[in-house]
């Protein structure tokens, strides 16, 4: 059986090669726990998939949803794993067949925004981008 130290370990090092970081308590320390344990712990790091597929996965998941925080971060994260900011853009269109033209409009939308900020911080024009 696994050990829980084992998981955490693994799950730590999971999140920090998906999102190029340490993650950060939130307001529910216990839900962080949660997440790192069985999340990235358990499910990122199952055998079947690439850590770039399971963030595919991932960032489909949060478009759909329109959870503009976690697209954000899964945004950021598909950047970091190596993603071009054109495939980003590509799976935001695609989803519009699935989850419907508001579900794509406001990823794009969400998409635009952090590639502004990393343009931003970049000292970047951000005109070529749209």
């Amino acid at each position: 059986m696994d050990q829980p130290a084992a998981r955490r370990d693994r799950g730590e090092a999971m999140f920090q090669q998906v999102f190029g970081r340490e993650p950060r308590p939130g307001s529910y320390p216990e839900f962080l726990q949660i997440t790192v344990d069985h999340l990235f712990g358990e499910i990122w790091t199952r055998p079947h998939l690439s850590v770039e597929e399971r963030e595919l996965v991932a960032l489909s998941a949060v478009t759909l949803a329109r959870t503009d925080w976690e697209l954000r971060g899964h945004i950021g994260a598909a950047l970091h794993l190596g993603m071009s900011r054109e495939k980003i853009i590509e799976v935001i269109i695609q989803l519009a067949y699935y989850g419907g033209w508001p579900v794509a409009n406001n990823g794009l939308r969400v998409a635009q925004e952090v590639f502004a900020e990393l343009d931003a911080a970049a000292g970047r024009d951000t005109d070529d981008d749209r």
